[in-house]
């Protein structure tokens, strides 16, 4: 299962993190994202009935959409997630262990570092790709990061926006965590919400096919 998530990540680059919605409109909100061309998207842990949520979600649209958990801390929630139905595991942080049990169960580990030190530290344990977190000092850092660790594939997560994925793309991203820049879980989720989302979707796929 592995190879063909890993690839399905790489290819699609786009991670549309889903963190707080209503259980009951997360389906709306992924088909909304899967119709403006996103591919993959994360549900936090920390979001309501998490795991029920991942399990709605995978079951409805595995085919689809690529579904992961987000905002794993501990190898044992890595497990619950994954038995739920995720395909990947995101993290905030750098957890061994957390890495670990996610290549145990042949899925994709995601986990966050910002050094290069900790982001080394992540690849040499299995990690597959590295969520850079927070990304909001811009992609300045980032470049300068990925210099002398060219061949580690970095997410930036946290501040990437429609107004500069391309300078982060420009300086080596393999793939982006979209928040609240792409679906901002604060506003009802309404038919024009949808709209607005899949129009906004959109935007972003653009933002990276273009030359």
């Amino acid at each position: 299962m592995a190879p063909s998530v890993l690839s399905h990540l790489l290819q699609h680059q786009l991670v549309s993190i889903i963190r707080g919605a209503n259980p009951d409109d997360l389906v709306s909100i992924v088909r909304a994202l899967h119709a403006g061309g996103i591919r993959s998207v994360e549900i936090t842990i920390n979001s309501p009935k998490a795991l029920e949520g991942i399990e709605k979600v995978a079951t409805e649209l595995g085919e689809e959409m690529m579904v992961g958990a987000g905002t794993v801390l501990d190898p044992e929630t890595a497990r619950l997630a994954l038995n739920a139905g995720a395909r990947f595991i995101i993290s905030p942080t750098l957890n061994v262990k957390t890495i670990k049990m996610t290549k145990r169960y042949g899925a994709i580990s995601i986990p966050g570092a910002f050094t290069p030190t900790e982001i080394l530290t992540a690849y040499e344990h299995g990690a597959d790709i590295i969520k850079v977190f927070p990304a909001s000092l811009g992609a300045t850092y980032f470049k300068d990061i990925k210099g002398p660790l060219p061949f580690i594939p970095l997410m930036p997560t946290g501040g990437v926006k429609l107004d500069n994925i391309r300078e982060f793309k420009q300086a080596g991203a393999a793939a982006y965590g979209l928040g609240s820049s792409l679906v901002d879980t604060s506003q009802p989720v309404s038919d024009e919400y949808l709209r607005q989302l899949t129009h906004k979707a959109q935007q972003f796929v653009e933002a990276i096919s273009a030359q």
